[in-house]
């Protein structure tokens, strides 16, 4: 009697990329050992990317790992909750909230500009007082398991946006951090403040991130990215902006980035 296992390799293949990856590993994999090396391969996992609209030719000498590709493009999304005030402060800790306090207000405000992104709607205003607000994200919580980042080392983006009111100056600072399970800080990203004059054109302005510090095994790494061993990927966010985003991307061949981090702005 023939059963499923009969099948020649390319249909199973071609059916199993049909599966949810998380029933593919968990569950597939363990059936028996031709399904488990079936669902090891190459193509398999290259033929879910093409499915789900993430294969691209130009890939094929890029991509190092394509079951790691898949996984970490199937799971690429803004990590930051509520990064657009849409939901007042929820998600958000106001660590510094003084002078007029943290208000939220609509696109472009009374002495603003639009933003470049039509979808944003309202944006977190400070006052002549020091304002900080932070979120603490905890990658596991969002499905990057410990492993995944030891070892593969996704990039880490992270985009903020920033203006001043044309007739008031104000001062932005970013800061991103790498913290333990235990919240000590093992690594920090935190460029040079921008400082913006009174009467300016109150135009948005983009600060962005992709690779930045690699601490590995306790020691820093002589490249612009450090990676820190940690039982637990922590980012903790901070910002006074618009629309932040913190994603993690698949790390290319080409590409020299490995993350793992938390963030502050």
């Amino acid at each position: 009697m023939t059963t499923i296992c009969d099948l020649p390799e390319d249909v199973l293949v071609e059916l199993l990329s049909l599966l949810p990856a998380r029933d593919l590993l968990r569950t597939c994999r363990a059936v028996c050992a031709q399904w488990r090396y079936v669902v090891d391969l190459t193509t398999l996992w290259k033929r879910k990317c093409q499915r789900e609209g993430f294969y691209l030719q130009n890939l094929d000498r890029s991509v190092s790992d394509w079951k790691v590709f898949y996984i970490l493009c199937h799971l690429k999304r803004n990590l930051i909750k509520n990064p657009c005030a849409e939901e007042k402060f929820q998600h958000w800790k106001l660590d510094n909230n003084e002078g007029d306090k943290w208000k939220i207000e609509n696109m472009p405000g009374p002495h603003g500009r639009e933003i470049a992104d039509p979808k944003v709607q309202k944006y977190f205003v400070t006052s002549y007082g020091p304002c900080f607000k932070s979120q603490l994200i905890t990658l596991q919580k969002e499905g990057y398991w410990n492993q995944l980042m030891d070892e593969k080392r996704p990039e880490i983006v992270v985009k903020d946006w920033y203006a001043a009111r044309f007739d008031c100056g104000c001062r932005y600072e970013l800061t991103v951090r790498l913290l333990s399970e235990d919240y000590i800080v093992l690594a920090e990203f935190r460029p040079e403040p921008v400082v913006i004059e009174q009467w300016s054109d109150a135009v948005w302005r983009e600060v962005s991130t992709a690779q930045w510090l690699y601490l590995s095994t306790g020691t820093l790494e002589s490249c612009k990215s450090v990676l820190a061993r940690s039982p637990m990927w922590t980012f903790f966010l901070c910002s006074s902006a618009s629309s932040i985003q913190l994603l993690l991307l698949p790390m290319l061949k080409q590409q020299q980035y490995y993350e793992r981090a938390w963030v502050s702005l």
